[in-house]
């Protein structure tokens, strides 16, 4: 099984998911990382980024790490995600995630996603998920 390349990544959540709200920054060797544009909806009274988004950008994130190991399966869905938060994120900054998969077995996958605010390398949140991996047909 070879990774889906960044390219082929862009063009499945084009066509699959026209509504993600998150761009593909890196594919490194061991790491996906994905930022999400931070907009006035994003916040939360006290100026801060909503728990809702920084969850969603870690489901994303490790959507998108699965996939480009196992290859391109709409259908693998999360089935658990923990969520730490650490500090306040910059309420005017994107946030970035960033996902190493810690297990990736024929039908669960676990990955772990560390979200940091633009520009500042301190943590605001960490996720561990789990998916279901869809079996082949």
């Amino acid at each position: 099984m070879s990774k889906v390349n960044k390219v082929e990544m862009e063009e499945f959540l084009s066509r699959e998911f026209p509504q993600a709200s998150f761009l593909l920054e890196s594919f490194d060797e061991d790491s996906v990382t994905i930022r999400r544009k931070v907009g006035v909806a994003d916040l939360r009274p006290g100026g801060t980024v909503s728990g809702p988004t920084m969850m969603s950008l870690a489901d994303c994130a490790i959507y998108v790490a699965i996939l480009r190991e196992i290859g391109l399966v709409a259908l693998a869905v999360t089935t658990s995600l923990n969520t730490n938060f650490l500090r306040k994120p910059v309420a005017d900054k994107d946030i970035l995630g960033v996902c190493k998969i810690l297990k990736l077995g024929k039908t669960l996958a676990v990955g772990e996603v560390t979200i940091y605010s633009e520009g500042d390398d301190r943590p605001i949140a960490h996720s561990v998920g789990t998916y279901s991996i869809p079996p082949n047909k």
